[in-house]
């Protein structure tokens, strides 16, 4: 229902600078927290574009997304790493090394799983998931995004394609997208629309929740070199090591 075929064809072609630009920072992350090798799970994996980078490293991989088309991209473009359909909110995580969730995953409203309160038992499972030093490296969208009861219209065309979004922001904190794809296939264009709800998350909030279960947090703007959109906020959550066990 989301992500199908055509929106997953052009936001990997067309919308890949999040993810690629992201991957050099977010490795330079995990080797400055002692984690050269080990297994990352990817949280909202996409087409695999960071996965490739992960592997490229010498990580193992897996990767986990909603859309099926997304997974199908990703297991043709990372044979190495292993990819599942499925929620976020609900698939099982194995125990890893780190957890990540690039491209403000964790605010899509895709199944009845993503609310507030679903988002501290993610954090619960992913905690007890990692390993004691493994981090949870990943970005949220903020209010903010539109000015509320305002409509923004855009558009973005390449080769074949032309995809235009109208998005909208309520007093609730939720972002609308509405999209419609365009994309020739044969000699006609084929049309697609689908509707894209984010839950805008407060930085203090996400803070909060984490420390309560148990992780350290550090707060940023970029990704090493790359600087997230306005708006935007990384974070790194550790498990730390308990010296007394």
């Amino acid at each position: 229902m989301w992500y199908k075929e055509d929106l997953a064809f052009i936001h990997d072609i067309g919308f890949s600078d999040y993810a690629l630009k992201s991957a050099p920072g977010i490795i330079e992350i995990l080797k400055q927290n002692n984690i050269q090798e080990g297994l990352i799970v990817d949280l909202g994996c996409g087409s695999g574009l960071s996965a490739r980078e992960f592997v490229k490293a010498n990580y193992q991989v897996f990767g986990v997304d909603i859309s099926e088309a997304m997974i199908k991209l990703a297991r043709t473009r990372v044979p190495e790493a292993k990819f599942q359909v499925g929620s976020l909110f609900q698939i099982e995580i194995p125990p890893c090394h780190a957890v990540t969730s690039i491209g403000e995953c964790l605010n899509y409203l895709f199944d009845s799983n993503s609310d507030r309160e679903k988002l501290i038992h993610l954090f619960h499972r992913i905690y007890n998931a990692l390993i004691p030093g493994g981090v949870f490296i990943f970005d949220i969208a903020e209010p903010g995004q539109v000015t509320q009861e305002t409509t923004i219209k855009n558009f973005t065309e390449g080769k074949d394609w032309i995809v235009l979004v109208e998005k909208e922001e309520n007093r609730d904190g939720i972002l609308t997208r509405r999209i419609i794809t365009f994309r020739k296939v044969g000699e006609h264009y084929r049309r697609d629309d689908e509707v894209h709800r984010q839950q805008l998350y407060e930085i203090v909030e996400i803070t909060e929740k984490l420390n309560s279960v148990g992780f350290e947090v550090q707060i940023m703007q970029n990704y090493g070199q790359y600087n997230l959109p306005l708006k935007h906020t990384a974070f790194i959550a550790r498990k730390l090591i308990n010296l007394n066990s």
